[in-house]
């Protein structure tokens, strides 16, 4: 007979909460709820209630859970959740982008060989993608149990979930055991921030658990000594109540009459000890053999193969299969869907009665004789088998052997991105390893860059290679390597180079090529992220002996990294060369299939032509690479550059949209130096439409997430600030900001080469009359200056001093390649036709190229500018277009007052308190034209005087 209940009992203000999460997400709202409670009180019923309540709504339903064989695997929920997906119909993979093969992790179909490893955020994303993707088409229910069993990397993405479901058509739900770890830490941060709901499930009430009682046994008529006793024995458990039920009406001490349900006997056995007594009276029941099966069963875990059961017991199918099914009758066990090989036990606790029943000599000796049988059957220990058999090792008293194996797999976890479960796998090896201290060494040499890939710097930093005494020199320099790494990626550089030195010590003079190459990579990363003037020269030698290195010992990825760095290096000066580095790294990537490298060679050899001319097919062609890759981080890098390119070509609404879009998904992916990168082109998108305010806006939000010596810095002086303050008519402004630009570039020597100090500082300069032929020669000597953003300026001042000297025809061919080099930018083409007609005589044509600009900066709503042109019309006789247009740059409170264009442009420039000089050089107009614009702007706006008109101005513009 079946003693469980058919419905739920005492639960109502949890159904409740969970029909109404489950109505919210059909109609597009997600989110997150956690069933949190002791084992056996109902966690895993109502989460099959929520998933048969969705069924009935029409949502789909994703189910996965922690417990597994032997210890946590890494996402296995996740992945069997997901790969419910394809048991239906599958996904429309269409909408995942490059996210796609970054599921390759949880999704065997969607693997592919050139996938790159991306960070846990990227993945997390991912799998928000996926879901919210399949949500959009059938709301989803992902329903998690046993979280508190699954691994590190699990619960990041479920952290990430919780937070991002809240406008997803998908709600996840997650079964916990209050018992201290992460997994209910995570469950109580979400419900502190309220990002998730959280249901603490408690035990039932005497009048609940005699209701409980009555529906188990399908009866109102219960002896009151039996409700007597389940209410003292089971403390309100439900799972408690109904094993007792089920071992008493198997036992015999409970049975159906004519009068209803009878006790027979004596019914004073104490919990947990009847629990334990009512598995074993059951399994007893099975016989020896099947004694014996079960046993093993709980020694895998909570579930297990029947292949391996049936190798370690010897019996033949038909024996094993009636075993099973007597198990399956006294409630001990279940088929595991959908696998069909599997079985697992009804509940975690039937397993841990199992074992308990068991004296360690005996649970030693079927631990260590599984272990043998797993080995046989799959040899290698691929996937879940590693671990597993670590595990049986431990428990059959090879401590030893297990910590190897746990080595083995904690390797394996952290090539395949798992770090956190790697770490944890590494620091069981440790422990048993402690006696070994070469092998322990060989742990640390993986568990060094796992503590670095999870965050755990002060961990890994902690560790000294001292404290492993018989260690060789060699040995504890590798460590000490593999310390500088994690300084790196720390940020801490000047640790990282500490790290270097003491490796270098250890080593002397006879270093071998497969250390040198290593130490000598990682200090050139080092040095060039520490501020100092020699710092690029410095990384160039150390990159350079490293990839001497490297070659010489077969290290392709060390060689690769060093010539990627070698190009990076020598774009400032030889592009050419930089394209040569770059096709070594690309040839050596391709060579030993390493799928990360190649595509950043390729992404570095697509920034060169884009830099040297100015187009973008090399890198439209690398982010389709990097999209079927899934290399994300490398997709956004692309972006960011294509994001900054429509920018500058004037695409503004374009680039608006696609900066918004690729911020937002880098601020939640944490890929902090892109975030710095795209609020950067942001201040430039701001400053080429002329917009001061969204400028300074986003400039502000820049330097909330820089740092000293951060390398954008200079583009958002000499590409940002600059231009706005040229748009503005500012030219001693603009000069200010390029000086700004150069003076951190002379002190903290950048590989961003588009900052305006090797093109538009020289065409200012040249016009103010700062520089002459020398500062050209000098100036336009650098391969940076030929970048074709950089070139129209250096042509155009190029031009300048040629129309001086009187080489009309030079002057005029400088100008046509500059014009060449300007074709796709509309902006700085148009503004380099206002800044040097004034010196075209005789070699240009000044009038119609004022003309033209005048046109287009009026198009643009870029005022100051046009009113320059016409303005230096004006003074050649020109006539001028009247413009009446533009009065909507007027504010409205001054339109009120009868303000016209020309008298809001004096002012605006009267909020800084200028002279009449001043604004009539800003503005192309006399002084006296002057002073009859700012006494009629006093008769207007009623001020008593300019200094008050002023004051007003200021307040105005603020």
């Amino acid at each position: 007979m079946q003693t469980r209940a058919p419905h739920l009992v005492g639960r109502d203000r949890e159904t409740a909460a969970l029909t109404g999460a489950l109505g919210r997400t059909g109609q597009g709202r997600g989110g997150a709820l956690f069933l949190t409670g002791e084992a056996g009180i109902g966690k895993s019923r109502l989460a099959r209630y929520a998933a048969g309540h969705a069924y009935d709504e029409g949502l789909r339903v994703l189910k996965g859970r922690g417990t597994t064989i032997g210890p946590m695997v890494p996402f296995r929920p996740l992945a069997e959740a997901l790969l419910g997906l394809f048991r239906g119909d599958p996904p429309d993979d269409a909408e995942l982008g490059p996210y796609k093969p970054v599921l390759g992790t949880l999704i065997p179909d969607w693997q592919d060989h050139r996938s790159t490893k991306e960070s846990m955020v990227v993945l997390a994303e991912a799998v928000l993608r996926l879901l919210a993707s399949v949500g959009r088409k059938t709301p989803v229910l992902l329903v998690l149990e046993d979280l508190h069993e699954a691994d590190a990397e699990t619960l990041a993405v479920v952290d990430y979930l919780v937070d991002n479901l809240e406008d997803q058509p998908v709600l996840l739900l997650a079964t916990i055991r209050t018992e201290p770890g992460p997994a209910l830490e995570l469950a109580h941060r979400a419900a502190q921030r309220g990002s998730g709901g959280l249901l603490e499930l408690h035990r039932l009430s005497r009048h609940e658990v005699d209701q409980m009682t009555a529906a188990c046994l399908e009866s109102a008529g219960v002896p009151q000594e039996l409700t007597d006793r389940l209410w003292t024995d089971s403390a309100g458990n439900p799972f408690i109540i109904e094993e007792l039920l089920h071992g008493m009406v198997s036992g015999g001490l409970l049975v159906s009459g004519a009068r209803g349900w009878e006790v027979l006997g004596e019914l004073k056995l104490p919990v947990p000890a009847a629990f334990v007594r009512s598995v074993a009276h059951r399994t007893d029941r099975l016989g020896p053999q099947g004694r014996e099966v079960l046993s093993i069963a709980a020694v895998l875990g909570h579930r297990f193969p029947l292949s391996v059961v049936q190798k370690v017991t010897g019996t033949d199918d038909r024996g094993l299969l009636s075993h099973l099914h007597a198990g399956v009758a006294a409630q001990l066990v279940t088929p595991d869907e959908p696998a069909p090989d599997w079985y697992a036990f009804r509940h975690p606790l039937t397993a841990d009665a199992l074992l308990a029943q068991l004296t360690p000599a005996e649970r030693a000796d079927l631990s260590s004789r599984t272990a043998d049988v797993v080995e046989e059957l799959h040899p290698g220990l691929p996937g879940d088998w590693c671990p597993l058999v670590a595990k049986l090792r431990l428990d059959g008293g090879s401590p030893a052997l297990a910590g190897r194996l746990f080595a083995e797999a904690g390797r394996r976890a952290l090539a395949g991105g798992a770090a956190g479960s790697a770490v944890t796998l590494l620091d069981r090896a440790q422990s048993l390893l402690a006696g070994e201290v070469a092998e322990r060494a060989d742990v640390l040499d993986v568990l060094l860059p796992a503590l670095a890939e999870t965050g755990e710097f002060e961990r890994a930093f902690a560790f000294d290679p001292a404290l492993l005494p018989g260690l060789d020199a060699p040995r504890r320099a590798m460590l000490h390597t593999r310390l500088s790494k994690v300084a790196y990626l720390a940020g801490r550089f000047t640790e990282g180079v500490e790290q270097v030195r003491h490796a270098r010590t250890l080593l002397g003079r006879d270093v071998p090529d497969e250390l040198s190459a290593q130490l000598d990579v990682i200090s050139a990363y080092l040095t060039l992220n520490i501020p100092s003037p020699g710092r690029i020269a410095s990384a160039a030698g150390l990159a350079r002996q490293a990839a001497l290195s490297a070659d010489r010992a077969g290290l392709p990825s060390v060689a690769c990294e060093a010539w990627q760095l070698l190009g990076i290096i020598a774009r400032e000066q030889d592009i050419d060369e930089a394209t040569a580095c770059f096709g070594r790294a690309l040839a050596l990537a391709h060579e030993h299939h390493m799928p990360i490298q190649h595509i950043y060679a390729m992404v570095r050899l697509a920034g060169n032509e884009w830099l040297a001319h100015g187009t973008t097919a090399a890198l439209d062609r690398t982010y389709a690479e990097a999209y079927q890759a899934g290399a994300i981080t490398v997709a956004h890098n692309v972006e960011a550059i294509l994001s900054l390119q429509l920018v500058l070509t004037g695409r503004y609404e374009q680039a608006a949209e696609q900066v918004e879009t690729c911020l937002q998904a880098v601020e939640r992916l944490k890929i902090h130096a892109l975030t710095r990168y795209l609020l950067m082109v942001k201040a430039t998108l701001h400053a080429h439409r002329g917009d001061r305010a969204g400028t300074e806006e986003a400039f502000a939000r820049f330097e909330a997430v820089a740092r000293s010596g951060t390398q954008e810095y200079p583009l958002c002086y000499g590409l940002a600030l600059a231009f706005c303050a040229l748009l503005e008519e500012n030219q001693p402004l603009a000069v200010q900001e390029i000086d700004r630009a150069l003076a951190f570039e002379s002190q903290n020597p950048t590989t961003f080469h588009l900052s305006g100090t090797h093109g538009t500082r020289l065409l200012l300069g040249v016009l103010d009359g700062r520089f002459g032929w020398e500062e050209h020669r000098v100036l336009s000597a650098i391969s940076a200056s030929e970048m074709r953003w950089n070139r129209q300026f250096t042509d155009l001042a190029h031009a300048v001093l040629l129309g001086r000297d009187g080489r009309y025809q030079e002057a005029a061919e400088a100008f046509r390649s500059a014009q060449e080099a300007a074709a796709p930018y509309p902006l700085a083409r148009h503004l380099g036709l206002r800044l040097v007609a004034p010196e075209a005589e005789g070699w240009g044509d000044p009038v119609g190229w004022l003309r033209t600009a005048e046109e287009y900066f009026h198009e643009a709503g870029i005022p100051a500018v046009a009113s320059a042109c016409r303005g230096l019309l004006r003074q050649a006789g020109v006539p001028v277009q009247q413009r009446r247009t533009g009065t909507e740059q007027v504010p409205r409170q001054l339109r009120g007052h009868g303000v016209t264009v020309r008298e809001f442009e004096v002012f605006v420039l009267l909020a800084d308190r200028m002279g009449n000089k001043a604004i009539g050089t800003r503005l192309h107009i006399s002084p006296r034209t002057v002073e009859k614009h700012v006494a009629s702007l006093i008769a207007k706006t009623g001020q008593p005087d300019r200094e008050s008109l002023s004051a007003y101005a200021a307040a105005l513009s603020r």
